[in-house]
């Protein structure tokens, strides 16, 4: 059975901007039947990095936060610390960044709590029993929320083809260490050059598979689990990130991280989609390169895989905007393929479908 996507397009006039067609969309969606009064709501978002601009504008959120509040919900603004170290990779500089990109109090009504904590150690460990994982970790302040809303920016990427609900929420609420193994087939290795012996990684290390040898932290390759505490622990960066693993297997790792992420809500989700700054790379740098079509507009559905088939199909069949990475490929029929070439971006899709996230089959209403 297909899924239903509700659609708005980006024309607005006096009677109805497009923060009202936002509203309209999550109610026509169904959001509110997620919310009970008291249930704290997780809204998962990318607050941007510092120095980008293409992450959805504080204002949406006000929205979305103002009719949660109005059905008796309690929102939070959140997401999960980064794996790379720039401006998000702790909560301090986390909230102060998203601070700075427009997403104060004062400016969105709710409070913002990182999902993972302060150093990305706050994660609950969920059973999922999948092909990659048997466990995935997940930020704690959205796993033990009632209902979960993901407000997603859609664009392109250069792991996993494109950037949609299922990254959103899957690599998104993944703790650092959780986001160093889906990034990761490879087991850390320490740089002796750089290790100043403190034994911060032995102490968080699971599987005791680390020690210190002249004054030098050493990785036990028999005993590692690769689970990325070490690499996420070190605080002069010794144990480097490993960007190293298949962008197929990526993404069947990040369905898997969302499977558990959305393992306890028992159906209280919902995904608010925007085809708008349509970038070719992650949120994740510090700049936004110039879009690959036209504002297209936002798309809500209860279902993740659904809404992110309806998203590709949107921009494959808008024209390639001059001066974008894709000028002279206004013919590809598929623009995240040729933007990377070497991807193949159904299969999380795919493996979504085959695990049972939802459909990629869908029935676009028009709002």
């Amino acid at each position: 059975m297909a899924s239903k996507v509700f659609f708005a397009d980006m024309r607005a006039g006096h009677k109805k901007s497009l923060l009202d067609k936002a509203e309209q969309l999550f109610e026509k969606a169904g959001l509110p039947e997620l919310i009970k009064p008291k249930d704290l709501v997780a809204i998962k978002l990318h607050f941007g990095e510092r120095g980008n601009t293409g992450y959805v504008r504080p204002q949406f959120l006000r929205r979305i936060v103002n009719r949660v509040k109005g059905l008796g919900g309690l929102p939070f603004l959140t997401d999960a610390n980064t794996l790379y170290v720039g401006s998000r990779s702790n909560a301090v500089e986390h909230l102060q960044t998203a601070i700075e990109n427009g997403f104060a109090y004062a400016v969105v009504d709710a409070p913002l709590i990182i999902a993972d904590g302060l150093t990305g150690k706050d994660y609950v460990t969920v059973e999922v029993n999948r092909k990659h994982f048997k466990e995935v970790k997940i930020g704690s302040a959205a796993y033990h929320a009632d209902a979960l809303i993901a407000v997603t920016h859609f664009k392109g990427h250069e792991l996993t083809g494109f950037g949609g609900a299922l990254k959103n929420v899957g690599m998104g609420l993944g703790s650092r260490s959780g986001k160093q193994m889906m990034h990761s087939d490879v087991l850390p290795s320490v740089n002796p050059e750089k290790c100043t012996g403190c034994e911060r990684c032995s102490q968080w290390c699971p599987a005791q598979a680390i020690g210190v040898r002249g004054r030098v932290s050493v990785v036990d390759e028999n005993k590692c689990i690769g689970c990325g505490e070490c690499t996420v622990t070190c605080p002069v960066h010794a144990i480097s990130v490993n960007w190293k693993t298949e962008p197929g297997t990526a993404q069947e790792k990040i369905v898997e991280y969302v499977e558990g992420a959305l393992k306890n809500k028992n159906g209280k989700y919902g995904f608010i989609s925007f085809i708008t700054n349509v970038s070719p790379d992650c949120d994740c740098y510090g700049w936004s390169d110039a879009p690959l079509v036209r504002d297209i507009g936002i798309l809500a559905s209860r279902d993740p895989v659904a809404i992110d088939q309806a998203c590709v199909d949107l921009v494959n069949q808008a024209a390639v905007l001059p001066g974008s990475r894709l000028e002279g490929k206004a013919g590809a029929a598929d623009k995240f393929r040729a933007l990377h070439p070497e991807i193949d971006w159904s299969r999380q899709l795919a493996y979504a479908e085959e695990i049972g996230l939802g459909t990629r089959q869908y029935e676009l209403v028009k709002v």
